[in-house]
C-alpha cells in the first residue's frame, strides 16, 4: 500500500461508505430509485448520481458538457448548478444502468487509491475551479459520501452505520465547523462559553469558547455556567449540521438552556453544508 499513512483513513471511511451504498441500491426496482430523499428535489437516483459524479472527478475524469433545464426549483446558485450537472445527465439512467456504473466507479477508485503515491499537500482540483490539498479533498470527499449514504438510508428506511468510520470524519468535520456557528453566524456574546453534549452511537461533549475579540476555539474542557447549553442525540446533530431538517422539526429531540434568543440564533445557524 502505496497512500500515505495520513491519508488512508479518509480512503477506508470512503470505501466503507461507498460499499454500503453500493449494497443499499443493487436490490432496488426501478420505481425505487424515484423515492425522494433528504436532499432538496433529489431522488434516490439523483443521489447516486451526485456520489458517482463525485468520484468521477477524484478520478480526474472530464467534467460533462451539458445544459441543465430551466426548470429545476432547487438549483438557485453557482456551486448549485456545478453540482447539478453530473446529476442532470443521469436524470433518464435505468437501474442496471445506475449500478453498473456505480461498480465502475467503484474499481476504478479502488484501483486509483491502491497506486495513489502524491503527498497530503498536493494541490489538487476542487469543485468551481477552486484549489485545496490531496488531505482535504479526501477527507471532503469522506465526509460527502457518507452524509449521503444516510440521506439513502433515511429515503429506503434502512437505518446504520452512524458509528462508521466514516462517522467519525463527519465528526471531526463538523466539530472544525462549530467556533465559526457559535461566534461568528449566531454572534454568540464575547467571553462566554456553550456546551454541546452529543450521545447517541458517537458520544462527545465540547465547549465553545468566545474570546474577548469574538473568536471562536473548540475545547474538550466543560465549561461552567455556560452562556447556552445543548444535549441532542448524533443522528439529529448530523441531520442539523448537513441542513437535512429545520431546528423545528427536530426541537423535541434537542434539550437547549440558555437565553432563548441565543439559543434560537445557534440552531438556526447550525447548517454548515451547501
Amino acid at each position: 500500500m502505496s497512500l500515505h499513512p495520513t491519508l488512508q483513513p479518509y480512503a477506508d471511511a470512503w470505501t466503507h461508505s461507498i460499499e454500503a451504498i453500493s449494497e443499499l441500491v443493487q436490490p432496488l426496482v426501478e420505481g425505487e430509485w424515484n423515492r425522494r430523499t433528504p436532499c432538496p428535489g433529489w431522488s434516490v437516483r439523483d443521489l447516486v448520481s451526485h456520489v458517482i459524479g463525485l468520484d468521477s472527478e477524484m478520478y480526474g475524469d472530464p467534467r460533462p458538457i451539458h445544459t441543465l433545464p430551466r426548470d429545476l426549483f432547487h438549483v438557485t446558485n453557482d456551486f448549485q448548478r456545478y453540482m447539478e450537472m453530473q446529476v442532470d445527465v443521469r436524470r433518464h439512467h435505468t437501474a442496471p444502468e445506475m449500478t453498473s456504473e456505480l461498480e465502475l466507479s467503484i474499481i476504478r477508485r479502488n484501483r486509483q487509491l491502491r497506486n495513489e503515491t502524491r503527498q497530503p499537500d498536493t494541490m489538487v482540483r476542487g469543485p468551481l475551479g477552486t484549489e485545496l490539498t490531496l488531505e482535504e479533498s479526501m477527507r471532503n470527499h469522506a465526509f460527502a459520501v457518507w452524509v449521503h449514504e444516510q440521506d439513502l438510508r433515511t429515503a429506503l428506511g434502512r437505518p446504520g452505520n452512524l458509528d462508521s468510520p466514516g462517522a467519525h470524519i463527519t465528526r471531526d468535520v463538523l466539530l472544525d465547523a462549530l467556533p465559526a456557528v457559535v461566534a461568528e453566524k449566531a454572534d454568540a456574546p464575547r467571553s462566554s462559553a456553550l456546551v454541546f453534549d452529543v450521545h447517541g452511537p458517537i458520544e462527545f461533549l465540547r465547549t465553545i469558547r468566545v474570546d474577548i475579540q469574538g473568536r471562536g476555539t473548540l475545547e474538550t474542557a466543560p465549561a461552567l455556567g455556560p452562556a447556552a447549553a445543548f444535549a441532542l442525540d448524533w443522528e439529529t446533530y448530523v441531520r442539523l449540521a448537513c441542513g437535512r431538517v429545520t431546528p423545528e422539526a427536530v426541537a423535541d429531540r434537542v434539550k437547549a438552556e440558555g437565553e432563548p434568543e441565543l439559543t434560537a440564533a445557534v440552531l438556526r445557524n447550525f447548517a454548515v453544508t451547501r
